[in-house]
């Protein structure tokens, strides 16, 4: 790890040659056209994700009702269509309404981070000469057979194809190196460092070919590092029923989706040891986007926390394995070549996997559809009353400097919880709406480790870390295409990831207080509080004497997702919220109170065909 530490860290974030300065002009702002072949966000490490830089001037408009940010520049561009947000969602709909209305017309996409992608962010690391892929957020196509044509007309004609995954996947991988889900308990909280192979809850069940339990739920409970009555309790909870609810059997299914899991396992079962009910509240994580201690007895069960009988995550024609060596970075890829044919090279998703693409074609002014990075939309409204208004202003901040453009209509692909903010003649009612919708903060950090040789002997192919910040960390998915070529060996280098849904401290509180609480608390932390979480993480639950932090990890990148999964708001509030006003209409997952890539393609659709 000495080697990265050497590099030039801000705060987290390694700059790239020649990002610093950037030349403006009135016909094109943004001079992306002019960046050399160092701009290229996915080899960053450190702070990635909601990145130092990426949401100030958001914030300065939401929280501080800021303004003025200085003189405003109008460039001499006018477009078809504005798209606010360059994630999967906005990609889409700048595709969908080229093939509405054809390809000359002219889309502008603004995205306020330093890569396009939103959530579906490719993580490159090197290490001992030799390229390793992940992704920092956007994960997987979710039971993709079972999408609308919509989705499957857009997949075919970017190239992907999803037979290919059923070889790409190595299903064999964990079963081949004896790679199972363990439980690592930590010092700090739990008293001393131990790995358990059981993982003591459901959650590990979606990965493909990975290996369960190694003991029984008796002899996994009696070597947890707990109380002679917490391990009872734990037995009791691993064993137990929601047959035990002492309720007519008619009734049995109402109760369990209106009655809380905590108050099943504290009252139902007898639970009150601290570690119990602490491996219990963590064992849901990203399923469920909160923890236990807020979940009824239904939605635990279908998180896959602690206490029910295992079961399979999805059915057998639609597994988890339509995953791309980059997550879904791979499809925000394919999308930006199909309508930026410049960007790289490969006519397929997968041909695109080993891509080095050329950011300085994103934005060049001969292009129909432009993407402009570091671009923070702040102030949008109609030309004239919204019912007969012929165009849309767009004012956005780049390097604390005020822009404006024109066009025919805007989606607002981003975080729909920041519209009202930034629409100013939108609605009150529709704006209330918006504002009663939320997201969970989210973590993923992708680490470099020069070999697996301490994995393998441990036999992780996830562990499940009740203690740690980050609560699972796991092999990468074992996915080989397009060239590009997953570890084989424990001698080869490989990339893990650490996956952190964080909690507030309160067990108990109120969903959005303990966002707020944890989402701040994850932000306010430098990489240098990551790296030392890590370390402990690592050195506590690998063997001395096959593993060295700073020997063996290479690279860290944090991909911190203030905002991250979509969680509905009351009532009706979604469907009110996304409706479409004069010529801006809405789109991104939030729209449609889900959280994954199929989702957001379909909300794009939806948004383009509102545009009329």
């Amino acid at each position: 790890m000495g080697e990265i530490t050497r590099r030039d860290f801000v705060n987290g974030t390694l700059l790239a040659a020649g990002t610093s300065v950037l030349p403006f002009a009135a016909t094109s702002q943004f001079a992306m056209a002019t960046l050399d072949s160092s701009y290229y966000p996915p080899a960053l490490t450190g702070l990635r994700g909601s990145h130092p830089g990426s949401n100030e001037s958001a914030h300065a408009r939401a929280w501080n009702q800021r303004s003025n940010w200085g003189a405003t520049t109008r460039l001499r561009e006018t477009y078809d269509l504005v798209v606010v947000g360059g994630g999967i969602s906005g990609l889409s709909a700048a595709y969908f309404y080229q093939q509405k209305y054809g390809k000359d017309k002219r889309v502008l996409i603004l995205d306020n981070h330093d890569d396009f992608g939103g959530h579906a962010k490719r993580n490159e690391h090197v290490i001992n000469g030799q390229l390793r892929l992940s992704y920092g957020g956007s994960q997987t196509l979710v039971e993709p057979l079972h999408a609308d044509k919509v989705v499957h007309n857009l997949l075919k004609d970017i190239g992907v194809d999803l037979n290919r995954f059923k070889t790409a996947y190595d299903t064999g991988f964990y079963e081949r190196n004896n790679l199972g889900a363990v439980t690592y308990f930590n010092k700090e909280i739990f008293g001393q460092d131990k790995v358990v192979r059981h993982p003591f809850c459901n959650y590990p069940n979606y990965v493909e070919g990975l290996l369960g339990a190694k003991i029984s739920n008796e002899e996994a409970a009696q070597q947890a590092p707990l109380s002679d009555a917490g391990r009872k309790q734990l037995v009791r909870v691993l064993n137990g029923s929601v047959q035990a609810i002492k309720v007519p059997k008619e009734k049995l299914k109402n109760y369990i989706e209106t009655h809380s899991y905590f108050d099943y396992l504290k009252n139902t079962l007898g639970v009150d040891d601290p570690g119990v009910l602490r491996m219990a509240r963590h064992s849901g994580l990203d399923w469920a986007s909160s923890g236990a201690d807020l979940m009824s007895i239904g939605d635990a069960k279908r998180s896959g926390a602690m206490g029910f009988v295992k079961k399979a995550v999805y059915d057998k024609d639609n597994p988890y394995i339509h995953h791309f060596p980059d997550g879904n970075a791979s499809i925000a890829r394919a999308l930006v070549k199909k309508m930026i044919p410049d960007i790289g090279t490969g006519h397929s998703a997968e041909a695109l996997v080993l891509s080095k693409f050329n950011y300085a074609e994103l934005d060049k002014s001969s292009n129909a559809v432009r993407v402009r990075l570091n671009s923070t939309a702040v102030d949008i409204y109609h030309g004239g009353e919204p019912e007969n208004s012929s165009d849309v202003v767009v004012n956005y901040i780049n390097d604390n400097r005020s822009y404006q453009v024109k066009a025919a209509g805007v989606v607002m692909a981003c975080y729909n919880m920041i519209i009202p903010h930034i629409v100013s003649d939108l609605p009150e009612d529709q704006a209330a709406a918006l504002r009663l919708q939320s997201k969970s903060p989210l973590q993923y950090t992708t680490v470099g480790l020069r070999n697996w040789r301490a994995i393998k002997e441990m036999e992780i192919g996830m562990a499940m870390s009740p203690g740690n910040m980050h609560q699972a960390v796991l092999m990468d998915f074992p996915v080989s295409m397009g060239g590009y070529e997953y570890t084989r060996t424990p001698d080869d280098p490989c990339v893990i990831q650490m996956i952190s849904c964080p909690y507030g401290e309160t067990v108990g509180a109120p969903r959005l207080e303990q966002f707020r609480e944890a989402r701040f608390k994850m932000l306010g932390l430098k990489f240098k509080d990551y790296e030392l979480e890590i370390r402990a993480h690592l050195h506590g639950m690998l063997p001395r004497a096959l593993f060295d932090f700073d020997r063996d990890v290479a690279s860290i990148t944090v991909n911190r997702w203030a905002h991250g999964y979509t969680i509905a708001g009351p009532g009706d509030s979604t469907r009110i919220g996304r409706q479409p006003f004069g010529r801006i209409t809405v789109a991104n997952t939030d729209s449609a109170a889900g959280s994954d890539a199929i989702y957001a393609m379909m909300m794009a659709h939806r948004a383009i065909k509102e545009l009329g």
